[in-house]
């Protein structure tokens, strides 16, 4: 549908060399000059993905996980698995003790071991032209030099002032005078920057052993964690085979468990039984369809993804047509369905997505997190590291498969993406934002395939999620009210969000043309850009 130049709004973006599209505009160009200066797709991604680390310090860093896909011109693939697991000397019984059923996020018990340092030195020596030493340069600039604060960034920041100011190491490396940087307002970070020079010259071992190491552990033992060197010293990043199914003669691929892609796949094929091109896609019948989808693969994954060690299922039975099929047939068209998602593992959560396409249309997802703002809350005091809490993704139910456990890699929100037609990469895309990102990425995916939008109106499209719980909805203001009285009318409850709900980021490979058309979100502070 065409654009209407007279509202606010941004053209998709197009060119035929390189491009990136990421979630600040200093990463979008960082990426850019890698391409420029001879890396390839991968390498400029890991250099977008370590300088948001930096200047997006609540959204993301290197004391986080990272998943990524890689897709060739040929329609091969590769994914990464670059999320770590709970200390070895975590137990289930243990936790319960101190929180029952749900794990405290801004605990220790909710520290995982980062995975995202050694994921990038894992894809950078299998698939790069430039080493780390090279690729964290701008990273490292950044923070010893210090960054502009932008407005998304103040705003989520600002709202987790109290949280900081809890922690010592947090106060120290992310407060000024007790409060957030505003709007901006250049922002150091010199001890990440010393971090960062360490992980450049050592590689990996920089971080998971030595000082860094040592501080980690330190700090964790104070406020009475567990994790130890040995868990540091042991992590993995594993490349692992991506997950797929089609929507509309597209496939869609996706990390397998223990990230919740799978999640995004159970609700595509939901929606395909159903003919979403001939709805209004502003109106109540889209979005009921799309809402009512996604609780049922949302309770799916609330059920059965887990470390896949721990599943007790398979992808293939949860994909299987039989199975598809009865979810779509509990689908009532004119009216909610009864209480289906009965626990949320997912608090709301902070995350980076970005991708990269080369000259030579190696095309890179790839998504970065700490999982909620600031992770943790918890900072380590000399090495100035935001320690993830992606922990909380577990459940400390007793007999449920995503159990806490010893060594256990959680449930995973983040979630990269691919798509492909004919066999060969058709798009790049992600949408960041926690429990969102599987709905985020069928209304992105649908708004293109059934409502011929560009990547990015598609993007900019508005949405509408529940809230924790699965019950009530929260909707953007660009939901008409006619369509929020439809969906009142048929047994749901709406009110209008707190906060735009996610971001995302998408590449399209146009074979035609031989373009690349690249769409950023606008509920970030980021850009799409090519040469």
């Amino acid at each position: 549908m065409p654009r209407n130049f007279e509202l606010p709004g941004r053209s998709p973006a197009f060119a035929e060399g390189g491009m990136a599209a990421t979630s600040h505009p200093l990463a979008t160009a960082t990426a850019l000059k890698v391409l420029n200066d001879g890396g390839n797709a991968l390498d400029a991604a890991i250099a977008a993905a370590a300088l948001l680390g930096v200047v997006e310090p609540q959204m993301t860093g290197i004391g986080g996980d990272c998943f990524a896909i890689i897709a060739w011109p040929d329609g091969s693939l590769v994914g990464m698995n670059g999320s770590g697991r709970a200390p070895q000397g975590l137990t289930l019984e243990a936790v319960r003790s101190r929180s029952g059923d749900i794990i405290d996020p801004t605990s220790t018990d909710s520290v995982t071991v980062p995975g995202a340092v050694k994921a990038w030195e894992t894809l950078a020596a299998a698939h790069g032209t430039l080493g780390l030493d090279t690729l964290l340069r701008p990273a490292i600039a950044c923070a010893e030099r210090g960054f502009p604060v932008t407005p998304r960034v103040h705003a989520d920041w600002a709202g987790l002032t109290d949280l900081l100011a809890r922690d010592p190491g947090a106060s120290r490396h992310y407060l000024t005078g007790g409060r957030a940087p505003a709007v901006g307002a250049r922002h150091r970070l010199p001890a990440l920057a010393d971090t960062l020079r360490r992980i450049a010259m050592e590689g990996a071992d920089g971080f998971y052993t030595g000082p860094v190491a040592d501080d980690i552990v330190a700090t964790l033992a104070t406020r009475g964690g567990v994790m130890s060197r040995d868990d540091l010293a042991a992590v993995t990043a594993d490349f692992v085979t991506p997950i797929t199914s089609d929507y509309r003669g597209v496939t869609v691929a996706e990390i397998p468990p223990n990230g919740q892609g799978l999640t995004t796949l159970i609700l595509l094929k939901i929606l395909s039984r159903f003919d979403l091109a001939a709805l209004d896609p502003l109106g109540t019948e889209r979005f009921h369809l799309e809402i009512e989808a996604a609780r049922l693969a949302y309770a799916c994954r609330d059920a059965h993804i887990a470390d896949p060690d721990s599943m007790a299922t398979t992808v293939e039975r949860l994909l299987g047509d039989a199975f598809i099929d009865r979810l779509a047939g509990r689908i009532d068209p004119a009216r909610r369905a009864g209480t289906i998602i009965d626990h949320d593992l997912v608090p709301d959560a902070d995350t980076v997505y970005l991708t990269v396409v080369d000259e030579n249309r190696m095309a890179v997802s790839l998504i970065n997190s700490i999982y909620a703002g600031f992770g943790s809350g918890i900072v380590t005091e000399k090495s100035g590291i935001v320690l993830q809490n992606r922990g909380a993704c577990f459940t400390a139910r007793e007999g449920h498969p995503n159990a806490i456990g010893p060594a256990k890699r959680p449930m995973h929100t983040i979630i990269p993406a691919m798509a492909l037609r004919n066999g060969v990469p058709l798009m790049s895309f992600g949408v960041m934002g926690g429990a969102y990102q599987p709905c985020g990425q069928a209304h992105v995916l649908s708004n293109i395939l059934d409502y011929g939008m560009d990547v990015q109106e598609a993007i900019d499209f508005p949405r509408l999620f529940w809230k924790k719980g699965g019950y009530d909805l929260v909707a953007e203001a660009g939901i008409p009210a006619a369509t929020r009285a439809g969906l009142e009318a048929r047994g749901h409850t709406v009110s209008d969000v707190t906060e735009a709900l996610g971001g995302g980021q998408a590449i399209m490979m146009d074979a035609e043309t031989g373009f690349l058309v690249g769409g950023s979100d606008p509920r970030k502070d980021g850009c799409a850009l090519g040469y």
